[in-house]
């Protein structure tokens, strides 16, 4: 086929030889591709994870870009080719090939998120008003939203290989839900739309010190249940990680929990918004992240301090959870788990707080993140740690979740 020339970002690429191809594509179809074979020695012990965190984007990302399909910003793009250029790396010829129909070969996960998708309408006051008070806004934007959907996010900008499960409603709503799972790399085609129920909405009040107070509207999340779960079986059999939070029923929370343990996967739950979980529920957490406020209501502890969050922590650990740890914002994190008699500290970061809306689910899912890679514990909460603070320097939910280099610098600062 002779020489073929690839501009990018001023330097032609000359690409010797051109292979045909088929590799694993994000998102359920194959298509064949080009994989350029440089001049030059070429690197085999790189990987697309290597090439997502030196791009600091997701592996999904990688793949749309090496793949050319789907949408991906143009900014990213370059990163991506980049980092390709940079590390020498070749896909994996022999990656599986996905099939439809009945006998479908579904994609591997390392995260499988089933949750909540809302659209914030976000309202920022210098002085939240009190009962009956009328007060002036300072500013109003919608953004993509609902714990599940930040989470996933999240898990995919720190890294993550994430696909998102749950339900949405027909309206004009849900596409701005798709397409900022889409820029962040996240799978959302087991994504559920229903007729004539609206979207999830939740309407967010920020004050002038950047503290929130959230009221949630369920709409389509409320229907998530038990069907859904049988219907994601096969998918938990490729995952590694099932994060799950309460703003879908908690007979579907408390069920999923339960038929990802049956398949050995790990089990993450961010119990909010804050309610007293079942029994069941418990003992079939893995990893547990409350909030203070969160952390009081299951435990009757009230957290005020490192001290009474280590309190909190050993609690949860005694009522059944291997590992709790509990987020205390600018304090950062304290954790215990059942296997040590100890409870660990990470300070917080001092950073410039602009919106605390998302620092939890930023949390939450760097944590699976880091540790559907395998990482120890101690890495994987110093990670979250880092990627909450930094999540609370920006407005918004997703827009206000670190990619994976970002996290990386601040700890490396």
């Amino acid at each position: 086929m002779g020489e073929c020339f690839r501009k990018h970002c001023g330097n032609v690429f000359i690409i010797r030889k051109l292979v045909w191809k088929r590799f694993h594509v994000w998102g359920g179809k194959c298509e064949n591709v080009f994989i350029c074979e440089r001049g030059g020695e070429m690197r085999g012990d790189i990987t697309i994870r290597d090439v997502a965190r030196k791009a600091g984007v997701s592996i999904a990302t990688v793949s749309r870009v090496i793949n050319e399909t789907g949408y991906v910003k143009e900014s990213t793009r370059k990163r991506v080719l980049e980092a390709v250029s940079h590390l020498g790396y070749t896909p994996n010829p022999s990656a599986r090939v996905l099939s439809g129909g009945a006998g479908k070969v579904w994609p591997k996960n390392d995260i499988l998120v089933l949750g909540s998708l809302n659209v914030d309408f976000v309202v920022r006051t210098e002085v939240r008003p009190l009962p009956g008070e009328t007060v002036h806004g300072t500013g109003f934007s919608v953004h993509a939203g609902g714990k599940g959907a930040n989470q996933a996010v999240a898990a995919s900008k720190a890294g993550g290989r994430v696909a998102i499960a749950g339900r949405m409603g027909d309206d004009v709503f849900s596409g701005v839900l798709t397409q900022s799972l889409l820029d962040a790399g996240v799978r959302g085609d087991l994504l559920q739309r229903v007729a004539g129920i609206p979207t999830g909405s939740a309407h967010i009040t920020i004050d002038g010190s950047g503290e929130n107070s959230i009221i949630v509207v369920a709409g389509a999340n409320g229907l998530v249940g038990r069907e859904d779960v049988d219907r994601l079986a096969p998918v938990l059999d490729g995952s590694r990680i099932l994060l799950l939070q309460l703003e879908i029923p908690m007979d579907a929370v408390v069920y999923a929990a339960q038929v990802a343990k049956d398949r050995g996967v790990i089990v993450m739950l961010d119990p909010a918004p804050a309610a007293p979980l079942p029994p069941p529920l418990i003992s079939l957490v893995d990893y547990i992240t409350p909030n203070r406020h969160e952390a009081a209501v299951l435990t009757g502890i009230q957290v005020t301090d490192v001290r009474s969050a280590s309190l909190a922590a050993r609690e949860l650990v005694a009522q059944g959870v291997k590992c709790a740890i509990v987020k205390l914002g600018a304090d950062g994190v304290v954790y215990a788990t059942a296997s040590s008699v100890e409870v660990e500290h990470v300070p917080g970061h001092s950073v410039q707080v602009v919106d605390t809306t998302a620092a939890g689910d930023a949390f939450s899912g760097a944590l699976a993140a880091l540790l559907s890679e395998g990482r120890t514990l101690a890495e994987a909460v110093r990670f979250a740690n880092a990627a909450g603070a930094l999540a609370v320097t920006k407005h918004g939910a997703q827009p206000a979740m670190a990619w994976r280099a970002e996290i990386e610098r601040l700890l490396s600062g």
